[in-house]
């Protein structure tokens, strides 16, 4: 029961980092800026843990020699996620924000597992997982449709269409690149015999890269203060981010990966509709619909039939 309910926890606590990082966007006046605040705090906390259960931060140096280069670049697929949810964040909603990366996350993980890419053990393709993963695309569909529909009705779509389209695209590509540095950072896990560990290293390449980023667009930093100024909670995305990867690594060993898939996806619906139906933080209110429940639901169903069947 208590991994269940960590599960849902850090499920929930993935939409509310996004809405976290979004404020930051704002204040900050760069989704860069914003990313590289999150990864820097996140990779401390991480480095913090990790003395903790390992005593040390350090690897072997033979590491970059006698291991495939793409061990290192999870954490900058890892950026590219957390950057692109920032920027899906307004224009979607917290609904959308999740769905379509947790679709890219099925598209991806079928792949790896169908091919046994970055080391992972081969799970061929099945009728019924084939399945799941239709049940998958129309409930995303279906969420998607549901929303077009009635902002059409309040004739708000119309010229948007076509931008959001681009967008969604975006959300689903940076989902693949989720799903592929979670196959990666598993590798990295098992080489470095600590999953904290990797998840640390994991974290400080994506800093790295972002710092990088920083460096070469040189964004301003504005600190834009709202009306209610600049609330303090604006700074923890990168705490839940490193708390999320923590309650991964908790879970899976006790519940499995597929049952853990399952419940943390169970807590991200249940987090982004909250978000949207609410405007939790200072989001913008996106009420929900029966339909869009029923859509989510169907999607639940269909990463069900993925990972426990």
């Amino acid at each position: 029961m208590l991994a269940i309910m960590i599960g849902l926890v850090i499920g929930i606590g993935l939409p509310i980092q996004t809405s976290i990082n979004s404020r930051l966007k704002v204040s900050l006046g760069s989704p860069f800026l914003a990313s590289l605040t999150s990864f820097t705090v996140g990779t401390i906390l991480l480095a913090i843990i990790t003395l903790i259960a390992d005593h040390s931060l350090f690897f072997p140096l033979k590491m970059f020699t006698e291991q495939p280069v793409w061990l290192w670049i999870g954490g900058i697929f890892g950026v590219t996620y957390l950057t692109a949810n920032i920027l899906l964040f307004p224009k979607l909603g917290s609904v959308q924000t999740v769905i379509m990366p947790v679709l890219g996350q099925i598209i991806m993980g079928l792949i790896v597992d169908n091919f046994g890419l970055f080391y992972s053990l081969k799970d061929p393709l099945t009728l019924i997982r084939i399945l799941g993963a239709i049940l998958v695309l129309l409930g995303v569909i279906g969420a998607v449709s549901i929303n077009e529909l009635i902002s059409k009705r309040h004739h708000k779509m119309d010229s948007e269409s076509s931008g959001l389209f681009i967008w969604r695209l975006f959300g689903i590509i940076a989902g693949m690149l989720s799903a592929a540095q979670a196959a990666i950072n598993g590798h990295l896990g098992a080489i470095l015999h600590s999953t904290v560990k990797a998840a640390f290293f994991s974290f400080l390449i994506g800093t790295l890269c972002i710092l990088v980023i920083v460096i070469i667009t040189r964004p301003k930093l504005q600190m834009i203060k709202s009306e209610k100024g600049n609330p303090w909670w604006m700074w923890i995305g990168g705490i839940i981010g490193a708390l999320y990867i923590l309650g991964n690594v908790y879970l899976v060993p006790i519940v499995g990966t597929g049952l853990s898939v399952v419940i943390i996806l169970l807590g991200l619906m249940i987090g982004s509709l909250m978000i949207d139906q609410f405007g939790i933080l200072e989001s913008k209110k996106n009420p929900i619909t029966l339909a869009q429940i029923i859509s989510l639901l169907v999607m639940i169903c269909g990463v069900v039939i993925i990972r426990l069947f």
